[in-house]
């Protein structure tokens, strides 16, 4: 026997972003419970970096009702089976209007797999040229940030960086020796 058995799934909200169901599962002891579960497609996380400096952007984030600065990230919800590195080179141009000669895959990570199971890639994004930005009408008020890499690290330990997959692909990418 699985260690979780499914018994029954019902969607119970769903629009164009996420889907949300709620799961009747028995466990291995014969327990049963139930599981709600967010299902999203996997989206990517860019590290946009130009020497000693790296690029942000700055938006509303209406969960928590503040602007904040993160890395460029999205999903393509219309074809949410899309190679991630062209995801990735579409969103980077979309949010900074940046092009990147040099995408470098980072890894996968899963967002809260407690609950969700959205994943995201994370790309480290070198050789940069300036383009215009696409923006899409849910990021109006969209601004890219250029800052030092000093900086930016700065923001991270004082609590200004607030995003997890922004912190953790930085720290992924300076683990694996990408980021200097």
């Amino acid at each position: 026997m699985k260690e979780i058995e499914t018994l029954s799934s019902e969607v119970v909200y769903q629009n164009k972003w996420m889907t949300v169901r709620e799961d009747k599962i028995q466990r291995a002891s014969g327990a049963q419970g139930i599981y709600g579960v967010v299902e999203k497609p996997d989206f990517v996380v860019i590290l946009p970096v130009d020497g000693d400096d790296v690029y942000l952007v700055e938006q509303y984030r209406y969960a928590v009702g503040e602007r904040l600065l993160e890395f460029p990230q999205g999903a393509w919800e219309s074809n949410p089976d899309a190679d991630p590195v062209l995801l990735a080179a579409g969103e980077l141009k979309e949010e900074t209007g940046l092009v990147a000669g040099k995408m470098t895959y980072v890894g996968c990570q899963y967002l809260a797999y407690g609950y969700s199971n959205q994943g995201y890639h994370i790309y480290l994004a070198t050789d940069l040229t300036q383009q215009s930005t696409e923006l899409e009408a849910e990021e109006e008020g969209l601004v890219a940030k250029k800052m030092s890499l000093k900086t930016f690290e700065q923001m991270i330990i004082a609590g200004e960086i607030k995003d997890a997959s922004t912190v953790n692909a930085y720290g992924l990418a300076k683990l694996k020796g990408l980021l200097t």
